[in-house]
């Protein structure tokens, strides 16, 4: 499987996860980028050192940092994962299956299948929650498609697909973007069971706080797209 797929880590002081992540993903390819958020806490040393290509965004966000990795990109699939031990990376065969039998072209995993150690217990995971399965529910409406969740961070896409999407959210609201403009260019979306794990360290770099009114636009604007015939 070795340089079948690209793995795409974005990560932001992230240094007491940063190294598993990178030797795990190094199980099914030895092409592995980090894009470094100008963490001040070592993460890009650390992962250079595990073997990583390592490239710094623009500071703007995960959406910056995973347009910082397209150029770069060269192999069939590219699999995005985050940096703070999350998501398992030897679900990665699991998560590029549909698309290797050629039944996706953009798979994401889903911790409301596979279940998850951080959204529950507090406010924020509640409205983190809430907040996920309302544009879930906007998306399947929009669509007609039947998916769990549209926020998760791990997912593989065919290169190809990703590189025609013309992804412009700077934040973590490219998630849902990349869903939505699979399915407006009428390319094929699915998910598998991927669980969610406790945070290594840390904490999450996302503050509802400040981003909960562009969900909310952005939502509303991706609602607005036209839905193209089934791409070739």
């Amino acid at each position: 499987m070795a340089n079948a797929l690209t793995v795409v880590i974005p990560a932001k002081n992230e240094a007491p996860s940063i190294l598993e992540i990178v030797n795990k993903a190094q199980r099914y390819t030895s092409a592995v980028i980090v894009v470094d958020g100008h963490s001040t806490d070592g993460t890009a040393e650390i992962a250079r050192r595990g073997g990583a290509l390592v490239v710094a965004d623009n500071r703007r966000g995960k959406g910056d940092a995973i347009r910082c990795a397209m150029p770069l990109l060269t192999d069939g699939i590219t699999v995005f994962i985050d940096a703070d031990g999350s998501h398992d990376p030897d679900d990665i065969p699991r998560l590029i299956e549909p698309i290797l039998r050629g039944e996706a072209d953009h798979v994401s995993g889903s911790r409301l299948k596979g279940g998850s150690s951080e959204l529950h217990g507090g406010f924020d995971e509640c409205f983190r929650l809430m907040g996920s399965s309302f544009i879930t529910a906007c998306l399947n409406w929009k669509f007609q498609v039947c998916l769990s969740e549209s926020q998760n961070g791990f997912r593989a896409i065919r290169t190809d697909v990703l590189k025609k999407l013309d992804l412009r959210e700077n934040i973590t609201t490219i998630e849902q973007e990349m869903i939505f403009k699979t399915l407006s260019e009428g390319y094929r979306m699915a998910e598998v069971p991927t669980h969610e794990h406790r945070r290594k360290a840390g904490e999450s770099k996302i503050v509802l706080t400040k981003v909960w009114l562009r969900y909310v636009w952005t939502l509303a604007r991706f609602l607005l797209l036209p839905r193209k015939r089934l791409a070739e």
